[in-house]
């Protein structure tokens, strides 16, 4: 069986991290405000070391860490704040890798780096370099063992996305994987671009079945995406995929609770992210299933 990843959270309470807004934090006494993250953070560094020990316990090898794990970490006191807690962050990043799960971690929407606007594009690096920030202070590796993956943004803007791309701090552009999306760039697009930048390709089967409007997994482009997505990888055995089901159709755009239909190609694959919102109990039962 190929090693099925857990995405930020448990179905139930059990794995759940805490936030702040910017707006509530500077609501507060900006005396309060490093006390306040401080709480925060260490919860929530307690909450990734729960996590580590639930994925040990059910034999779950990958685990994507929250983009939120951290709020507000970017700006003071924030960063000075993170920056106290390098040692238990670093002590429970060695016992990730120590109990064999990889983190990884999935940027949101806000990144752009094919955007017409130059800020959006820095904000994007910035946004890019926080979370290598986190990697990095889990001391994981400046490699895509440790994937910072996001979308390709703005559509139709191939060039800039390839320049940013070569711009763009070791730290982040050593980590650097493309997902192909459901609707600016599909997965042969998002592959040339893989191909041009040396940075490798997350293929997400599901986004490619609502981006060509296929009606299965059994569709030739399937099992060539998948193969030819392996070949971006540095290490193939490192390739990682995503999978997730309709919700309401084959063809349906949001996620379902659970995974039933999976690509037999993906057999081949090491690592595949479980994008279900049932979380760990879709694990489970794609594991019962899929054998």
């Amino acid at each position: 069986m190929p090693n099925l990843g857990l995405v930020c959270m448990t179905s139930t309470e059990e794995i759940r991290f805490r936030t702040i807004t910017r707006t509530r934090l500077r609501s507060l006494d900006p005396a309060l405000q490093p006390a306040t993250l401080r709480e925060i953070y260490l919860d929530n560094l307690s909450r990734v070391a729960r996590a580590i020990d639930f994925c040990t316990r059910r034999g779950i090898r990958l685990f994507r860490l929250t983009s939120g794990l951290f709020p507000q970490s970017e700006d003071p006191p924030g960063s000075l704040v993170l920056e106290e807690l390098a040692k238990p962050a670093a002590r429970i990043g060695r016992e990730a890798t120590a109990a064999g799960i990889r983190l990884v971690m999935h940027p949101d929407q806000f990144v752009v780096l094919s955007s017409d606007d130059p800020n959006v594009i820095a904000n994007s690096v910035t946004i890019l370099r926080q979370h290598a920030r986190v990697l990095d202070l889990f001391e994981q590796p400046r490699s895509s063992w440790a994937a910072l993956q996001i979308h390709g943004g703005k559509g139709g803007r191939p060039a800039t996305l390839v320049r940013s791309i070569a711009a763009l701090p070791d730290e982040v552009r050593l980590r650097l994987a493309l997902e192909n999306d459901e609707r600016a760039y599909g997965a042969a697009e998002i592959l040339d671009i893989c191909r041009e930048t040396g940075v490798p390709m997350v293929f997400d089967a599901h986004h490619h079945v609502v981006h060509e409007k296929l009606v299965s997994y059994d569709d030739p482009s399937v099992e060539r995406m998948t193969r030819a997505a392996r070949g971006t990888w540095s290490d193939p055995s490192w390739q990682l995929v995503h999978i997730s089901n309709g919700r309401d159709s084959f063809g349906d755009a949001k996620h379902a609770d659970y995974v039933d239909v999976m690509p037999e190609a993906f057999r081949e694959v090491e690592w595949i992210e479980v994008e279900a919102k049932q979380k760990e109990l879709a694990i489970e039962r794609l594991r019962k299933r899929w054998r």
